[in-house]
């Protein structure tokens, strides 16, 4: 694994101190994957310093063989609790079952009053027709791109606590577990770190824990106009939006996110995992938390840094996104 540093305490730039996007820098930060990553950790060195709290992370830029610079390692292997960013170890999970032809995405789950969360993110607990009838997809669907909790308990159904983290260690992830409790189908969202959680998206990317199909079935709902644009997608085009798989997850003063930026041909050119507590606005979900404004910056600044590299690996490009008028 090539180090471009986690060049933390290094001095900033002018431009990244003035507090700008760091647009400046990019002609002179996309030439090589290293040059990114160093210009990535000053970006995040400057944007933590301000947002303030607890930081863990761990990020990299691939270089054209495909292996990790990494920009960031900031306390990297602390095992902490990931909350809803672990719903992509909940969905690699499910879909491990299906590849194996345990379960289907079109079979339906049983939706009644008592699994849906009360006032939990999501859609379940806002249309008020129980009991009612999803498939498995459209709960995957649910649990990846408006982070709904309810879904979290459909997954359980099908894949019970146990077998879910059997599943993960078995794929080479032992820190990326769900907590059980007495009901074997529910689990609280549990724990990871940044590197086993930046190492997971990088084998989704790769093609090793997941089949062709279920690869292709996560990343599109990572990477879907619906799924989180508060934080790294924030200030980017809808083109651009495009192009990043991401996974948030929030609860009390955490506001973490983890996802993949994709080049112009859809080969992945970068891999964040960003955990952060401790910052003010503990009762703030939205945009204007210090952490969130902190990611928004830094993921201008890493689309912006790595607009000239070319990306390694098999491309995955989104499906064709048509709006549409009704009718």
């Amino acid at each position: 694994m090539a180090t471009a540093g986690t060049v933390l305490g290094t001095a900033a730039p002018a431009a990244a101190a003035s507090g700008g996007t760091g647009s400046e820098l990019d002609a002179e930060a996309a030439t090589t994957p290293e040059r990114v990553a160093a210009r990535i950790a000053q970006a995040y060195e400057r944007e933590t310093t301000r947002a303030g709290g607890n930081w863990q992370s761990y990020v990299s830029v691939t270089d054209s063989g495909g292996a990790p610079v990494v920009a960031v390692a900031d306390d990297p292997d602390q095992r902490l609790e990931a909350y809803s960013v672990n719903k992509i170890a909940v969905a690699t999970a499910v879909l491990d079952k299906v590849d194996r032809g345990l379960l289907t995405l079109d079979q339906r789950l049983e939706v009644t009053a008592a699994i849906v969360v009360p006032g939990g993110d999501g859609i379940f607990s806002l249309d008020n027709a129980y009991p009612s009838s999803v498939t498995l997809g459209h709960a995957l669907a649910a649990l990846l791109t408006v982070s709904d909790d309810t879904a979290v308990r459909l997954s359980g159904l099908v894949c019970p606590a146990a077998e879910l983290n059997d599943i993960l260690v078995a794929k080479g992830f032992p820190n990326t577990q769900v907590e059980p409790v007495a009901n074997p189908n529910r689990f609280f969202l549990g724990t990871s770190t940044p590197r086993e959680t930046h190492e997971l998206l990088r084998a989704l990317v790769a093609g090793t824990v997941l089949s062709p199909s279920s690869t292709e079935f996560l990343l599109g709902l990572l990477r879907s106009p619906i799924a989180f644009t508060d934080g790294i997608r924030r200030t980017m085009s809808s083109q651009e939006r495009a192009r990043v798989a991401t996974k948030a997850g929030w609860f009390g003063t955490a506001r973490h996110e983890a996802g993949i930026i994709f080049d112009s041909a859809g080969a992945a050119v970068l891999t964040y995992a960003l955990f952060a507590d401790g910052q003010a606005g503990a009762d703030d979900f939205g945009a204007t938390h210090p952490a969130v404004q902190a990611r928004a910056r830094l993921g201008r600044f890493m689309m912006n840094a790595t607009a000239r590299l070319t990306g390694s690996g098999r491309p995955h490009q989104p499906g064709p996104r048509l709006p549409s008028n009704g009718g």
